[in-house]
Formats: C-alpha cells, structure tokens, sequence
C-alpha cells in the first residue's frame, strides 16, 4: 500500500512558503506551441523553472498540481540516501562458518548473510565466491544458509505492476539479490550439427532449461520472432523452456530474463560458481541466520553509494532505487526494513531540510508506479537542496548528461547544448517527466520540472514538451 506522507504541515507552515503562493510565470511561447500543435490541454502539464541563485521563478504553471512524475521519483530517493547514508557508504555482504574450518574444510553450515547489495552482478558475486576461497574454504560438509532478513519479505508477486513477470525492472528488492534476478538466454545456431544451442549466463545450477528450438535452414526473418521462452513452473519456479523455430542464416540471440526467487537464485549461482572455481558443497539451500557463535570467514563490500546513486539515475535502474528505499529504512528505523519505515524516514528528512510537499505520495521510490505522486515545485525543491548540499557534486554526477549519456545519450543534441543539461527522465504509459539542471548560454543555472500526465504523453507529446523547454531555457 502506497503511504500518503504528511510532512509535519503546521511546523512547515510557519517556516517554508509555499511555491504555490509565488509569484505566478506563465508557459513560454514554445512550450505553449506544442501544446497546441499536439492538442494536449494545459491543465494536464506541471512546469516550474528558476534560476538556483534565487529570485522568483521563470515559470510556474500548475507547479502545486501533485502528479505521477515516473521515474524522476528517483531524484528524491537517491538525493535522500545520499544525505541520510553518506556518499562513502557501502553494503557488506557477509559469509560466516557455523562449524570448525580445518584443512580447508568446513565441517558445518555456511551462512551468506545479504547486507542489501543493490549492484551484485555476476561478477561481482564470482568476486564474492573468489574471496570466500582466498579465505581458505575448499569443502562445506553442510547446508548452505542464506540470510535475507535485512529487508522484510517483499512478496512474489513481480507480474503486479504491468503483467510482466520475466522482465528484470519489475524485480522485487531483496537482501541478497543477485544479478538482478536475472539471466541471459542464449541462443546459437549450428547449422553443421541441425540444432540450436541455449546456454544460460549465469546459469543457476538449481535452474533447468528445456531446450525445444527446432533449427530450420533458410535466410533470417527477425533474429528472435521465432522463440519462445516461458516458465512452465511459473515466473517463480526452477525451470525454463526455450522453444520455437531459429532459422540457421540468424545469428546467436541473447534474451534477458528474471527468474526464480531471490535466495534460490542467489543459492544457484552461488552453487554453480563454487563449483566452478573447484569447490564442493555436500549440502542444499536453507534459510536462517547465522547464531552468535559463528565465525566470520569473508566480508564482500559493494560499490560506494556515490557509484551506485549514479547507476541508478543514469540508467534510470527500478530495482536498485527500491532497494535504497529499504536500505534507508534498516540504517535508519532499524530490521527488518521496509517500505513503510523508508517512506517515514524519507518524509522526516524532508521536514528536516524545510522542504514541504502535502501532496507527496511514495510506493517504492522508484516511479514504477501509477499511484506515487509529487508536485513540480516540490521535486523543484529536492533539486534546489541538492544544489546547495555539500554532497552536491555526487548528485549531479548521477544525473543523465545531454547528448553523452544515460537515458540523455540522444537527446538535446542541439548546437551548443551538449554536456550543459543534467537531467532525469521519467516514462510510464500516459506519464512524460524530466527535472534536474540547465546551464543556460548566458552561464546561468536553472532547475528545471516538467511533469505531464496524459493520455499519449509517453508516445511523443512529452518529448517535445521537454525539448520545447530546455531549447528555450539554453537560449536564455
């Protein structure tokens, strides 16, 4: 459930006022154009721009009006860890012996306690499984343990935002996710032998596959419209079938799918790298925690927070800022987290640093949701603080650069322009958003909001909208 945050409103109230309450500034020409070429009404758009230095705001319209801003949520989110966890922070992913380790063996459980990680990659977690074994374990007798209860159980439900289980944005967070939950198929035709190879990286040695493309010769018609890659146990079991005709002219095809739960997976690929590197579990997968008495064998620190945040916003990762939310919560309100406890610590933080959004609704910290809500003058608020934070060069690190990259890389690439926008996108079915900075030609700095809720706004309205802005506020 999504939690409506009310930020201490008769405390703000005497201290803050309201953007609302300012000076009104219409729409640009520019803006207004589109809206009218694309007959998008202007009730449906939030814009609010002012200069970072002060003064009142170049453009104001609708900027109380709370709407679903998409993934430019994700501003608030990274913004509020960065702050509230510090830019060094790590997570720690931690193995312990639970029996005596002699000769290289372990003679008892080893427990894999997740520490919230949200960027263990496979490789990554090949250096986890390297570590444990520079750290003299060759044999467990026993159980391997994964502890996940840093974060409270999300559920399993992946299909609850768009009916699209196997598609790795809508990932649930978990305290020892791994790769996303996700693996590559890979499908490779040989035509010598008249099969098609499918191979899975990484391949969870508890994951079956069933191999069922039939290789057909001939020229390539659309290298993966033949293939059908399903769950026959559901989105959440053990098994995949890879099925449907490969012509042999395609060449090889990768196809990106989340699988499984979070600790079997994370058992699986834990099992399969072990075993790679010359290891040997006797045991299978159980969940717990490690007791009092059990030794520490190895400490996995992740990236900093500062790289992660900068993951997260570039490329615009669900899975990862939903895993900061919760991150937030189990440094702050304590274990196990959850969403709840992150959405209170987030509008505590708000209130701290004077920012007022009545209207504000949290999900996930995400954006993929069709329920969280913010106003364009609040996020304008979030984007101003971070302008000023000691942290400030960490934010705007993260944030997509025009024309060089992230979900900017190809746009904004008007003469000049490039490398001077640094701004978050945001697109859900019907939502178009984009906030963050502009250095104008002038050597002005602007913050920037612009929210659309309407049908189609995601098809193009909200792209030249967006683009009708930022030309407009360079040029200033």
């Amino acid at each position: 459930m999504a939690l409506r945050i009310a930020l201490l409103a008769s405390l703000l109230v005497a201290c803050v006022q309201p953007l609302a309450a300012q000076e009104d500034a219409g729409l640009p020409a520019e803006v207004q154009r589109v809206l009218t070429e694309r007959r998008v009404p202007a009730s449906s758009l939030s814009v609010y721009v002012r200069e970072v230095s002060g003064g009142p705001p170049l453009v104001n319209h609708n900027a109380a009006v709370s709407r679903n801003p998409a993934s430019t949520m994700k501003v608030l989110t990274t913004y509020a860890a960065l702050e509230l966890l510090g830019p060094a922070y790590t997570w720690r992913t931690r193995a312990w012996a639970v029996g005596p380790l002699r000769n290289q063996v372990l003679d008892g459980n080893l427990v894999i306690e997740g520490g919230g990680d949200p960027f263990m990659t496979a490789d990554r977690w090949w250096g986890f499984v390297n570590g444990l074994r520079q750290a003299g374990v060759e044999r467990v007798t026993g159980d391997v343990v994964i502890d996940n209860s840093l974060f409270a159980y999300q559920g399993d439900d992946r299909a609850a935002f768009d009916n699209r289980p196997y598609r790795a944005y809508n990932v649930l967070p978990d305290a020892l996710m791994v790769n996303f939950q996700s693996v590559n198929v890979n499908v490779v035709p040989d035509a010598a032998a008249g099969t098609a190879r499918v191979r899975v990286y990484p391949w969870p040695a508890n994951l079956a596959v069933d191999n069922e493309v039939r290789l057909l010769r001939g020229t390539c018609r659309g290298v993966a419209s033949g293939l059908v890659i399903a769950a026959p146990e559901g989105p959440t079991g053990n098994r995949l079938s890879v099925a449907g005709d490969f012509r042999s002219g395609c060449g090889p095809v990768a196809l990106s799918r989340a699988v499984m739960r979070a600790p079997e997976f994370a058992y699986g690929t834990f099992r399969t790298f072990w075993q790679q590197s010359g290891g040997v579990l006797d045991g299978g997968l159980r969940m717990g925690a490690a007791p009092a008495d059990a030794q520490l064998l190895y400490t996995h620190d992740s990236l900093s927070l500062a790289e992660v945040i900068r993951l997260v916003n570039k490329f615009s990762s669900n899975v990862m800022a939903r895993q900061l939310l919760l991150t937030i919560a189990a440094e702050k309100a304590g274990r196990p987290a959850t969403t709840a406890a992150g959405q209170r610590v987030i509008a505590e933080f708000l209130g701290s640093r004077g920012i007022a959004i009545p209207e504000l609704v949290i999900e996930n910290g995400a954006g993929l949701s069709r329920v969280e809500r913010i106003t364009a003058s609040g996020l304008a608020d979030v984007l101003l603080d971070a302008w000023r934070s000691p942290y400030s060069a960490e934010f705007q690190a993260s944030l997509p650069v025009a024309a060089v990259d992230g979900t900017l890389r190809r746009r904004f690439r008007s003469p000049g322009i490039e490398g001077r926008v640094r701004m978050k996108t945001g697109n859900l079915q019907d939502v178009s958003a984009l906030a963050g900075y502009v250095n104008a030609a002038s050597g002005r700095n602007y913050v920037a909001v612009i929210l659309l809720n309407h049908p189609g706004a995601d098809t193009g309205h909200g792209t030249a909208l967006q683009t009708a802005l930022v030309d407009w506020l360079y040029a200033r």
